[in-house]
């Protein structure tokens, strides 16, 4: 069982290689999110939140875009507060644009 202190431990690079590699999904629309998401913040995901992104994960492609769409809310059944908090990090990323870097002209 996980404690609370290893939930906040910086996920390693191998670990983060493989959760990457699972998080690879069915909808284009889900990729957007999900890499938004890793764009921002893959150095800095923990433990924790990697468990949360397995648990997202879980869920089949539809049920997960729901989610990112705000068209549901997670079952607290099986959401915790980590994936509470993943799931809005994650909306909040995939709602902004990708940085557009500038042309030379």
């Amino acid at each position: 069982m996980q404690t609370a202190a290893d939930s906040t431990q910086p996920l390693s690079e191998r670990a983060l290689s493989k959760l990457k590699w699972r998080c690879r999904r069915g909808l284009l629309e889900n990729d957007l999110f999900i890499a938004r998401f890793f764009e921002r913040h893959e150095f800095r995901m923990t433990v924790g939140q990697a468990g949360a992104m397995e648990t997202l994960m879980d869920l089949s492609d539809n049920d997960l875009l729901d989610l990112l769409l705000r068209r549901k809310e997670p079952e607290p059944e099986w959401a915790g507060a980590e994936v509470v908090a993943l799931l809005q990090l994650m909306r909040t990323d995939g709602a902004q644009r990708p940085a557009i870097s500038p042309s030379s002209s």
